[in-house]
């Protein structure tokens, strides 16, 4: 749990292509051009349909949204963009070189970092003069909230080791990959080069990386020969200025042109009218707070999904177990049948996956309890009763007995304890913190670790819970 000893990597010196690498509260609302053309005007003319109540609103601290100008009834579409107005990495290149060099890049970029890929198709658009998409790339905020571009002590401020190995590998890979596109178009010439000879540095990179993953949607696109479409990212011009909910009042759905083969993409109403005012929201994805701010930049409060990641260790839990008054752990030295189970829960062996969770839906992760209740065990006739998914199952009623599974919980409530222990500050301490006035992007860390320690507490809290619960039946 403790901040990774790493180096901290950053974008916040580098010079970048838009108008602040380093954000203030307010450039994150300002985008990219003073005065872009309308957005909405622009979707009409090309072929789109937006309902005449959408409007553009700067919507409280979340930047730009849109809202209801006023009610809209249930079922009424929104918003429909035809298949030339999503922005997908391939179209319009053709065969020529500069598109061979995207392609080039983009097969050097890792899996995990999809959004680079329809990134690089993005700064080559906002570098063409006349590029079809500019009035939507206009529009684009001017910087991102998302920790690349925190300062180095923010990015400690996170507290948080997973969160901060992942902002450290963002940033190292686009200050390596910056050099591999200066080294791809050095030599080009201007008709081939995919930027119009314009610098493309790790500043800019991060920007296009950064607008894809916090608006992109991954939609079906390309048919193929089967019949089946193939997944793929793609900006959605004006859609994509929908804000989050996990009771989202939109959706986006796609259907077939009746008139050709190509698809239609649109946001509907979900559930519930729409109130005049109201904001148009998208459930952006059942995530936790880490894929939240490295993606889209932003922290949502008692996030329902967010969770912490431990890692699952023999001596580790030993350690928790004597210090929650268990007599005897075996964890770091089970028995052979024991051994078998962590096998088969792939927390042992040489391809072992030992990265486990707490909190989120689960608020247990499944491996790490069965794991607990089958090391706690000393009748293996009875673990071998039961199988794998009840001992994983949190709802499960005490399946190796009441003093196994009190003695599960008290271990992970001292692992929560101990996972408290090795954040640097209190909650206490952060709030007082946030009171005093900080810049966006401390405000920003100090809410995702308040939100990561709060996660700790609840579990904490619903295992004490239970265990109170369970001892009240035994007496």
């Amino acid at each position: 749990m403790a901040v990774s000893k790493i180096g901290m990597a950053s974008l916040a010196n580098c010079r970048p292509l838009t108008c602040a690498a380093t954000a203030t509260a307010s450039s994150y609302q300002e985008r990219l051009v003073p005065h872009p053309p309308d957005l909405i005007k622009w979707v009409r003319r090309e072929g789109g349909f937006v309902h005449q109540a959408i409007k553009i609103s700067q919507d409280g601290t979340d930047g730009l949204g849109l809202i209801a100008s006023h009610d809209i009834p249930k079922g009424s579409q929104l918003i429909v963009l035809p298949d030339n107005i999503p922005l997908k990495f391939g179209d319009g290149d053709g065969d020529d070189e500069a598109h061979s060099v995207l392609v080039n890049l983009a097969q050097k970029v890792p899996d995990e970092l999809w959004a680079m890929k329809l990134g690089l198709k993005l700064l080559q658009e906002r570098a063409r003069v006349s590029s079809f998409w500019w009035p939507y790339i206009s529009n684009l905020p001017q910087t991102y909230s998302v920790p690349i571009f925190f300062q180095g002590e923010d990015i400690k401020n996170l507290q948080y080791a997973p969160l901060v190995y992942q902002v450290n590998r963002r940033c190292r890979f686009l200050l390596d990959f910056e050099q591999e596109v200066k080294r791809a178009v050095e030599n080009l010439k201007q008709n081939d080069h995919p930027f119009d000879r314009k610098d493309v540095d790790a500043s800019a990179l991060g920007w296009s990386m950064s607008a894809v993953s916090s608006r992109a949607f991954r939609l079906h696109g390309k048919k193929l020969p089967d019949g089946t479409r193939i997944d793929a990212p793609m900006m959605l011009p004006l859609i994509d200025m929908c804000n989050h909910a996990f009771n989202p009042n939109a959706q986006i759905i796609q259907e077939q042109d009746a008139g050709s083969a190509k698809m239609l993409i649109k946001a509907v109403v979900a559930e519930t009218p729409i109130k005049q005012n109201d904001a148009i929201l998208l459930n952006y994805g059942c995530l936790n707070n880490d894929l939240f701010l490295l993606d889209y930049g932003f922290v949502i409060p008692s996030n329902p999904y967010d969770c912490i990641e431990l890692k699952y260790d023999g001596a580790f839990l030993d350690a928790a177990s004597v210090a929650a008054g268990v007599s005897s752990p075996k964890f770091s030295s089970p028995a052979p049948w024991q051994q078998q189970f962590l096998s088969q829960l792939n927390l042992d062996g040489e391809a072992a996956n030992l990265k486990v969770t707490l909190g989120g839906q689960d608020l247990v992760d499944g491996r790490l309890l069965a794991a607990l209740r089958v090391l706690l065990a000393s009748d293996m006739e009875m673990v071998r009763k039961h199988d794998m998914d009840t001992l994983k199952s949190l709802s499960a009623d005490a399946p190796l007995g009441i003093a196994n599974e009190v003695s599960a919980y008290r271990t992970i409530i001292a692992l929560c304890v101990i996972a408290l222990e090795h954040f640097p500050t209190k909650i206490m301490e952060d709030e007082s913190a946030l009171k005093q006035g900080v810049s966006g992007s401390t405000e920003l860390a100090i809410q995702f670790r308040i939100q990561k320690k709060s996660v700790i507490i609840d579990v904490m809290r619903d295992l004490t819970r239970r265990a109170k619960s369970l001892l009240g039946r035994s007496n």
